[in-house]
């Protein structure tokens, strides 16, 4: 999973240094260290299954010697009762590792699951599911790999790797055009080759982002749905195109039925319901 998520142990190390402190005292005051056992990890509502590479880790950064069976892989459905992870050993390390491990894989498993959901609702229709930078804080490689697991379309991962001018930086660099030349000549200057979007707020913002070219990607932001339609058709396919703001479960497929390329929904990540599991021990 995500070879490319180089500070996972990092991560992880912080999670745990936050929970157990100087130490995890209610374990350490009634478990002998010599003391040990077993659990299983259960799934109590159905959904998609993401994070077991770093529940592993979890158990492993506490105690190398605890033995962890993945008895379900990323992306597996999961239905109520399903069992997903044996741990065995040291009775003290499976409690203290316990809840951290939880954390991680109930929140990653409840993201896949409301994306799959979403992407499930556009079967048959043009329009891409695409996730966005509202993620948590040091979490958002973990949270965008759920939003794959989930079926979903990672949009950029971070300022450094798309070119994207918002409002914000259209009206402070004095315009549309203006914004989208200074970002040719940065990009020529630096010897960078990153693709440009473009939001618009209106149709005539469109419209001039339409003459004046330049770009690879054009958001719709805030667009209803009819005028949304007119974007789409006035674009033609000479861009890639995108929805974006305040698009929920109950609007989603009116906005693609406008076959908008992409749809951006910042819930995915920043309001997400975690998927509830459970570690039930010497079962």
């Amino acid at each position: 999973m995500m070879t490319y998520l180089t500070n996972l142990d990092e991560i992880i190390s912080m999670a745990l240094r936050e929970d157990v402190g100087d130490g995890d005292h209610s374990t350490l005051a009634c478990i002998p260290q010599t003391a040990t056992g077993k659990a299983k990890m259960v799934a109590k509502k159905a959904g998609i299954l993401c994070g077991m590479g770093v529940g592993e880790r979890v158990f492993h950064a506490v105690d190398p010697e605890l033995k962890v069976e993945k008895l379900k892989e990323d992306g597996a459905l999961l239905e109520v009762g399903d069992v997903v992870m044996l741990v065995e050993g040291r009775a003290a390390s499976i409690l203290t590792a316990e809840r951290t491990a939880l954390n991680f894989m109930q929140r990653l498993s409840g993201i896949a699951t409301q994306t799959h959901k979403m992407v499930d609702m556009l079967a048959g229709m043009h329009t891409r599911l695409l996730d966005t930078r509202k993620t948590t804080p040091n979490m958002r490689l973990l949270e965008k790999y759920a939003v794959k697991c989930g079926g979903g379309t990672n949009h950029r991962i971070g300022l450094y790797d798309m070119v994207m001018l918002k409002d914000n930086h259209v009206d402070f660099a004095g315009g549309l055009e203006s914004a989208i030349d200074r970002t040719h000549e940065y990009l020529k200057a630096k010897g960078k080759d990153l693709k440009i979007e473009i939001e618009v707020r209106n149709m005539e913002e469109l419209e001039r982002v339409m003459q004046h070219g330049g770009v690879d990607r054009i958001m719709l932001d805030n667009f209803d749905v009819p005028t949304l339609k007119k974007a789409v058709e006035r674009i033609g396919g000479k861009y890639e195109t995108e929805a974006s703001g305040g698009i929920t479960e109950e609007t989603l497929k009116d906005y693609a039925s406008s076959d908008v390329d992409f749809i951006s929904v910042g819930a995915l990540t920043h309001h997400i319901k975690s998927l509830d599991l459970s570690l039930v021990s010497n079962f």
